[in-house]
């Protein structure tokens, strides 16, 4: 562990009423058995008068998170919402105790391959009370090492992220690679921000072949198993919780067609073009389309091959309108971001294509933060600077 930086203290706003009223209602009208709604609402109102927020229930956190993914406007994979594991995690308030924890998260998630949806809940913002943040976009991100060519080792998403990382401190392996796995930065407004290693031990990864191509094995590529996002912040009912990570598993397509295969990412597309022997000195061609279906074969073909829970954008798009067939007959509305459900590759070629979404946001929500975006990509400045 190492000290970043020294914080001072930000608190939050009170909770808007009316808006954990909107949540309790919803809370009871989907759980008949939880008592009387009245007696909740009075003893919300109270808690708001009196310190400016109020604390939710074990059941309504749970309750709160799980929605929240029901409502995620990006996510294909909502059809599992109800299967979301909930930490209730809301009373550890040191750096090292959330990193401690989001260790402990990785490792449940991962479940030796079976990946289970886990999210741990931290802190929430209060007036009296800043809540931690972490900043990684992603608890596992590969580092970026820029060189004066201009050419980038690693995942040119995190170059700035990298070097402001090895300012503070952080020193990347001897040799290094494609593959570094960045260390956590958890901050506190009492401790300021820390950097901690995760270990070795507790990172999956999976290395890539191909089922018919045995050259793609010695790309050298691998990624890791769990997508734990963890710079979003949980609101529910008012109430916002900062350091939220959560995670479900992969679709084929996030590792092949963007994570390796954006011109902005690891650009694996050409490499693979070239090693399949394609005529690249033109595009009507369609060597690009070519060989991103051939390395979404090998990122498909390599978890199964390893045991590791992922899904293709074919069967996901099926189940994505199951689950909107599902909430329209509860009568609930399911909001949608046409360019996030839709795959990146063959996308007129899945069901989610061909229709229309209700755009409208609903509570509760993961939503992105700025800020929390910056620190993610640039490695700061602080929350509590």
């Amino acid at each position: 562990m190492r000290v970043v930086r020294r914080s001072s203290d930000r608190s939050a706003r009170p909770v808007d009423v009316a808006e954990a009223e909107e949540f309790l209602r919803l809370f009871h009208a989907e759980n008949r058995d939880c008592g009387s709604l009245q007696q909740r609402l009075d003893r919300m109102r109270y808690e708001i008068d009196t310190v400016g927020t109020y604390r939710h229930t074990p059941a309504e956190l749970t309750f709160g998170a799980q929605v929240a993914w029901r409502n995620s406007a990006r996510c294909i994979g909502r059809l599992y919402w109800r299967s979301l594991k909930v930490r209730d995690l809301r009373d550890v308030h040191t750096v090292s105790g959330v990193a401690a924890h989001c260790v402990q998260h990785l490792r449940m998630a991962t479940n030796d391959g079976k990946i289970r949806p886990v999210i741990s809940v931290f802190p929430p913002e209060t007036p009296q009370c800043p809540a931690p943040r972490i900043w990684n976009e992603q608890l596992i991100r590969y580092a970026g090492y820029k060189h004066r060519d201009g050419t980038v080792l690693g995942d040119p998403r995190y170059v700035r992220f990298t070097e402001a990382l090895t300012t503070f401190g952080w020193w990347p392996p001897a040799q290094r690679t494609s593959f570094d796995v960045l260390p956590l930065v958890v901050e506190t407004a009492e401790e300021g921000p820390h950097m901690f290693a995760l270990p070795a031990e507790t990172i999956k990864e999976v290395p890539l072949s191909h089922p018919e191509l045995p050259w793609f094995a010695e790309l050298g590529l691998r990624w890791h198993a769990v997508p734990l996002i963890s710079n979003m912040r949980l609101s529910i009912g008012g109430v916002s919780y900062p350091a939220a990570p959560f995670n479900g598993w992969y679709m084929g397509t996030e590792i092949g067609a963007r994570n390796f295969g954006d011109s902005e990412r690891y650009n694996l597309v050409p490499v693979v073009a070239k090693r399949l022997g394609l005529d690249i000195s033109r595009e009507d061609t369609l060597w690009r389309d070519r060989a991103l279906v051939e390395l979404n074969r090998a990122v498909l073909h390599s978890y199964r091959e390893a045991g590791v829970t992922i899904t293709d954008h074919h069967t996901e798009s099926q189940r994505f309108l199951t689950h909107l067939a599902k909430e329209e007959a509860a009568g609930r509305k399911c909001p949608v971001d046409w360019s996030w459900i839709v795959p990146p590759m063959s996308g007129s070629q899945t069901p989610v294509f061909h229709r229309y979404y209700d755009e409208d946001p609903q509570r509760p929500d993961f939503l992105l933060d700025e800020d929390a975006t910056r620190r993610a990509l640039e490695g700061g400045p602080p929350r509590f600077a």
